[in-house]
């Protein structure tokens, strides 16, 4: 198949999970043309399959705001037309869903016919799709999709809560490339991290508010009173300066290291103890299920999509959000050595039930009933 997938082209779980997929399509023989306003993070060009078609965002006095929506929609219509797609996959429905949407009604008047999957990831439906300037043009988009489907039962439940959807949406889960996502032979990072021995723990986000990354570090200070221990704070976003500030105020600060935005995170997760996702919303929580594969057990919020993945007592455990005390109880049952092994070995097991050999065959097969459904049409 020929396949246009579009995207944001962040470290962002979408484009994340987008980027991989396609990845994994191209290995298996498609070609994927990969349509956005930048190169994707994760992307290769080490593949015949793999192409990218840059959004051009041309200047003019007269907008306020670059029209991102229709410079998508042309770029969408060019591509389908000289690269011959057979469909689009657009993952996020704002404004993805719309531009596809707009690209199809416009090559429809070219006697060209191409249907388009929208893909929901989270917060273009928990939180910006919620507004009300936005709501009308998000139903819209996914009722005139030709297929929905959303990272998890949780999404799809909500989906169906605030909007009126006239189509059935199929989950099918996030996943992982273990082949990537494995626990590394990296001793002589935790070495020179924990030199004593001390625990290692780690929370990888956007820091955006919802990520709850003070309860983190809130967490961590408590642990840090019971046991030695470092806490490494990776990724970047609009909180981290407030993060940092109270790290600062905190006698466990010299503990805990900031290390930015990381491609190669699986090297840190290798060497870490336990992830720790305290998160007011999470419609699947990809950060935890790159954690577990590379045997780190998780100590996370029961929000969300969360305990779909995070299996309670078992992978690691759930905890009302905000609820420290509970978090501190159920983390140190876990860094008990007594536990420790056995938590990450279930972590293990737990992804590989995610494994994106397992997973790739069913988009594969969303696309072929798409592709039939369509022309019978």
């Amino acid at each position: 198949m020929n396949i246009g997938i579009v995207c944001y082209p962040t470290f962002g779980g979408s484009g994340v999970v987008a980027t991989e997929l396609g990845i994994g399509l191209a290995k298996k023989g498609h070609k994927v043309h990969f349509i956005t306003y930048s190169q994707p993070s994760r992307l290769d060009f080490f593949n015949e399959n793999i192409f990218y078609h840059e959004v051009s965002m041309p200047s003019y006095p007269l907008f306020q705001y670059p029209p991102y929506e229709l410079a998508l929609s042309s770029t969408m219509v060019s591509t389908a037309k000289y690269a011959e797609l057979d469909l689009f996959h657009v993952h996020y429905a704002i404004p993805h869903a719309s531009a596809a949407y707009m690209a199809q009604q416009i090559m429809k008047d070219r006697n060209i016919d191409i249907p388009f999957i929208t893909t929901l990831h989270g917060t273009d439906i928990t939180l910006v799709g919620k507004d009300s300037g936005f709501s009308p043009v998000v139903t819209f988009s996914i009722n005139h999709s030709d297929l929905v489907t959303s990272v998890s039962e949780d999404l799809k439940r909500e989906t169906f809560e605030h909007f009126d959807i006239r189509k059935d949406i199929k989950v099918i889960p996030n996943f992982i490339d273990l082949e990537k996502f494995k626990k590394q032979k990296k001793d002589h990072f935790k070495k020179a991290i924990c030199p004593n021995g001390e625990k290692l723990l780690i929370h990888t986000s956007n820091f955006r508010k919802v990520k709850r990354v003070d309860d983190v570090v809130k967490l961590f200070d408590q642990i840090r009173q019971k046991l030695p221990a470092k806490l490494l704070l990776a990724g970047d976003g609009p909180e981290r300066p407030n993060i940092e500030r109270m790290c600062r105020s905190l006698p466990s600060c010299e503990d805990i290291r900031f290390l930015g935005k990381m491609e190669a995170i699986e090297e840190i997760l290798s060497v870490a103890d336990l992830f720790i996702l305290p998160s007011e919303k999470e419609s699947f929580g990809l950060a935890a299920l790159e954690a577990m594969a590379c045997e780190v057990p998780v100590i996370s919020s029961n929000a969300g999509g969360i305990p779909e993945l995070n299996i309670h007592g078992k992978t690691g455990f759930l905890s009302d959000i905000g609820d420290i005390n509970s978090m501190l109880k159920n983390s140190l049952e876990i860094l008990d050595d007594m536990n420790l092994e056995t938590f990450k070995k279930n972590a293990k097991e737990r992804a590989t039930e995610f494994d994106i050999h397992k997973i790739l065959p069913l988009y594969e097969d969303a696309y072929n009933e798409t592709l039939r459904t369509y022309k019978k049409g």
